[in-house]
């Protein structure tokens, strides 16, 4: 038996079973209706919606109120939750399961972003314990027969760790799944992951499942990190950025039925072309899903023989007979230049001391007059 097929076992996320054991994360200003339906066409797995704020969702921002609609050929539908106040973060959770928004609810306690941990917010917030375990105890009971899941980070830095901790409480809460991305905040999207820390999770959470994320850009990451981690799935993040195929390659990883990829500049130019499309209908104006595209130009031809002049003008195209024009003039046929278009693709940066509100790391408690500064940090994030 490969070791593909000795993974390929399902992964049980309260009641949604998945064949595929593969989660879209979230990525703001990326996984919205148009990018999760173009993964899926090629692949199967559990495809989550960019981060939703809160008390964006419980204002009903009209921006927030667009970006957590599902396309009908989604199934099962995910929303990702980001808040720090529990009241807030459980009454969005009963508004999505009242008027049926979604099969599955991700908190987010994960996000570095420093305009989102300077309000202890995101990996910021599993520091204050009580806290951390409030929102999560509030949100699964609001949630009902919804599974409400888990993402975080290893902490806020190698001295400030909290998954563990935050795993079991998470766990102890009724998370239905907790997800681990194996960098610190200080880390951001820089280095590599931890993968042993995920290890740790999944010996410290026994009950539910545990995910793994970071680093995976292919299919052998994907099946590797299960190998010495023992995790019950992963979650692909800027691997898929302009590869939405890596989803197929997942599934035939796992044992699963899948037509091989053959990546030539022809194949992707089509995935590209796609992509467009559907950000126009999803966006309702062909200029503004035209500008959206534009974001993954480089992500899509990293490594092709595609020229400066045609990269500039997909990168102002404002139609989709524009995109046509300068897609006609690539050499289709161009193969799939190996390791040029393989690794690290999307944001990486480097590591920076965390942005975190003042004497944040006094202690693992909430200070009493931290009110003001929290509903601060519903404010800031309207519209995800």
């Amino acid at each position: 038996m490969s070791t593909a097929t000795a993974l390929a076992r399902p992964l049980h996320i309260g009641p949604i079973d998945l064949d595929v054991p593969v989660v879209l994360a979230p990525m703001a200003g990326i996984t919205n209706t148009a990018f999760r339906r173009l993964c899926r066409e090629y692949g199967a797995g559990l495809y989550v919606s960019e981060m939703i704020t809160s008390r964006a969702l419980v204002e009903r921002n009209d921006t927030t109120m667009r970006l957590i609609r599902h396309h009908e050929s989604e199934t099962p539908r995910s929303i990702q939750l980001y808040g720090v106040d529990p009241k807030t973060i459980a009454e969005a959770v009963r508004i999505i399961v009242a008027e049926d928004h979604a099969d599955h609810i991700d908190l987010n306690f994960g996000c570095p972003v420093p305009k989102v941990t300077r309000k202890g917010g995101g990996a910021a917030l599993p520091w204050k314990t009580s806290l951390f375990a409030d929102i999560v105890e509030q949100a699964v009971k609001a949630a009902g027969s919804l599974p409400l899941t888990v993402k975080m980070r290893k902490g806020i830095d190698a001295d400030h760790l909290t998954f563990l901790d935050a795993g079991r409480a998470a766990e102890d809460a009724g998370a239905a799944a907790i997800a681990l991305h194996a960098r610190t905040a200080s880390e951001f999207y820089s280095g590599h992951a931890d993968w042993n820390a995920i290890g740790e999770l999944k010996q410290a959470v026994t009950s539910v499942p545990v995910l793994g994320n970071g680093d995976i850009w292919s299919a052998a990451d994907a099946v590797q990190m299960m190998a010495r981690t023992d995790c019950d799935g992963v979650v692909v993040g800027r691997g898929c950025l302009g590869r939405p195929w890596l989803f197929g390659e997942l599934a035939a990883a796992f044992g699963h039925e899948h037509t091989p990829v053959d990546a030539t500049l022809g194949f992707v130019a089509n995935a590209f072309r796609r992509h467009a499309e559907l950000l126009v209908e999803f966006l309702g104006d062909e200029d503004h899903g035209c500008r959206d595209i534009r974001k993954h130009v480089a992500w899509y031809f990293k490594g092709y023989p595609v020229g400066g002049d045609v990269r500039t003008g997909l990168a102002t195209a404002q139609s989709l007979a524009h995109i046509d024009e300068l897609l006609g003039q690539l050499d289709f046929d161009s193969p799939y230049p190996g390791a040029d278009a393989e690794g690290q693709r999307g944001r990486a940066g480097r590591p920076k001391r965390p942005a975190l509100p003042e004497r944040w790391l006094e202690s693992r408690e909430l200070a009493s007059d931290a009110g003001e500064m929290l509903r601060g940090a519903e404010i800031e994030n309207n519209g995800g």
